[in-house]
């Protein structure tokens, strides 16, 4: 098995892209069944840890900006960890996510190993 990082991004600030009150909650639940799945399959390797919204972006000539991706409007919203054996594999796992229904997206990114391992 490989680790595999899905970050989860969308559009976290226009207001017409928000889910209402009662969509949120319907949502929250989608996540906590998608982790509980997910666990269940030993696919999470690590546990799930919450991150906050705001961040620092560091750009050349000291420049710090406050929050990430302040110049556009999709964001991360969080990221985990997970046991896949192949891209396929992880996509297939990210294809269940919940932000998909949110207009959002999942990068896939694979850990690699130093070569001296």
């Amino acid at each position: 098995m490989e680790e595999f990082l899905l970050i989860f991004r969308r559009d976290f600030n226009s207001k017409e892209s928000q889910p209402s009150a009662e969509g949120l909650q319907n949502h929250l639940k989608q996540w906590q069944d998608w982790f509980a799945e997910l666990s269940a399959q030993d696919k999470l390797s690590r546990p799930i840890q919450r991150w906050d919204r705001e961040g620092k972006v560091v750009k050349s000539k000291n420049q710090i900006l406050n929050g990430p991706y302040v110049e556009i409007k999709e964001a991360i919203g969080g990221m985990i960890f997970i046991k896949a054996s192949s891209y396929d594999e992880a996509a297939e796992i990210a294809n269940g996510c919940p932000i998909l229904e949110l207009g959002g997206n999942v990068e896939i990114r694979k850990a690699e190993m130093p070569a001296d391992h």
